[in-house]
């Protein structure tokens, strides 16, 4: 983002990480996220009370993911200019008050609208929020920095999600929509609070100087390896939702489990999941080239094995082994996508990758289901790792690509540019 009169550095990146902004940025995650979810869990009770079929009212999930796709990025290009700190608690209030106005409406369609008006804010809250971590922090910093603000989106899943599920039994689903939308302005607050006002990208991860033709470049090989980030993003969370969408029939008929461990399973899978956030955080992720490789690959495997049907007790460490690597893969990817993108161009590179995230939650769940109907359920693990072989190749050839433009812009500059 271009700095201007009103947009002045505020902080600069130190050896110790910025803890109060990255919570505030993963609180955020967590509750934009809870209100994405809600309806998930309470289908029976708005069905109920809205008077229309539980289908129709996970639609307001897919209108959501819908918004996002259509407007994240065209929205975030036309703010580019205002100060990111101002519209990232705009968008958090105007989350907070679709969640309220949710709770208001009499009518489904009323709904549907608020929900859609919700989606905007929220791809317009991701595009800032995944570039974040990058104006707090310097370069080595990115992959710890990234792990803390997405996890709160991992405890949404295993936290969040749930206990709205359970209060919007016990208290209906409107207080719950309410409640959650009066912590989301609260959370604006606090964003607003404790985020410096809006600074530039660190001096340790700036293009080197040098001629125009050679940052040119730079710039033009830092943006295809942001499509190639955005592709591999597609089409790896195409085959995670194609899998998560039927992951119960999975457990059951391809893993052996028995209906009523189910629950327990999804559990387990999403604290191994946390787990994997942890570790793509540590010093042990910090080539997110190699480290995103051996996530894939370790997914490969698992599905692998599950699908070979080896007994009950395999399968089910085979599954636990998935969400633990699959836990890793949304913090590498993003930092992956920060470390390639140049420092001006970090918003609009986080928006075209919120965009292919949710083309994949979509078009995940017309592929699982045309895979079960044509060849069964258990092909659709097998779908999805062939395609993360693919997404590795496309990882490992654009990184190879992307050292090789370094390596000449450097040679022209006479300058050491940084690794990614």
């Amino acid at each position: 983002m271009p700095i201007t009169s009103s947009s002045r550095v505020a902080a600069t990146p130190t050896s110790a990480l910025p803890w109060k902004p990255l919570i505030a940025l993963a609180s955020a995650v967590f509750l934009s996220i809870t209100i994405e979810m809600i309806p998930m869990g309470l289908l029976p009770e708005m069905s109920a009370d809205l008077g229309v079929g539980e289908p129709l009212v996970g639609l307001l999930v897919s209108v959501f993911a819908f918004a996002v796709v259509v407007t994240s990025a065209p929205l975030t290009a036309l703010t580019r200019r205002m100060p990111r700190r101002t519209l990232l608690t705009a968008v958090l209030v105007l989350l907070g008050l679709t969640s309220i106005a949710s709770a208001l409406v009499p009518e489904y369609w009323m709904l549907v609208a608020v929900r859609v008006l919700g989606g905007v804010a929220h791809g317009v809250f991701w595009a800032l929020v995944g570039a974040y971590p990058a104006r707090l922090v310097a370069h080595g910093q990115l992959g710890r920095a990234v792990s803390t603000v997405l996890g709160g989106g991992t405890i949404a899943l295993i936290a969040g999600v749930p206990t709205s599920t359970a209060l919007g039994q016990a208290l209906g689903w409107r207080p719950v929509f309410a409640l959650v939308g009066v912590l989301t302005l609260a959370g604006a607050l606090v964003v607003r609070a404790v985020l410096p006002t809006d600074a530039a990208a660190p001096a340790a991860i700036r293009p080197a100087t040098g001629s125009t033709a050679a940052i040119r470049v730079s710039e033009a090989g830092g943006m295809a390896a942001v499509l190639a980030v955005c592709v591999v993003t597609a089409v790896v969370m195409i085959g995670q939702y194609a899998a998560l969408t039927y992951v119960a029939p999975i457990l059951t008929d391809v893993v052996g489990a028995a209906p009523e461990a189910v629950a327990p399973l999804l559990f387990a899978s999403g604290l191994a999941g946390a787990a994997g956030l942890v570790v793509a955080g540590s010093p042990i992720a910090r080539n997110s080239v190699r480290a995103l490789v051996v996530a894939m690959t370790a997914i490969a495997i698992a599905l692998v094995v599950m699908a070979a049907e080896p007994g009950l007790w395999p399968a089910v460490i085979a599954y636990t082994a998935w969400g633990f690597a699959f836990g890793a893969v949304p913090p590498l990817l993003q930092t992956r996508l920060l470390q390639a993108a140049p420092p001006e161009r970090r918003d609009a590179a986080s928006a075209l990758y919120t965009t292919a995230f949710n083309i994949g939650i979509g078009g995940g769940a017309l592929l699982g289901g045309l895979l079960f109907g044509a060849f069964g359920v258990g092909a659709v693990p097998l779908a999805y790792a062939v395609m993360l072989v693919a997404a590795s190749v496309i990882v490992v050839v654009s990184s190879t690509r992307a050292a090789a433009g370094r390596a000449r812009v450097a040679a022209a500059t006479g300058s050491i540019t940084p690794s990614a």
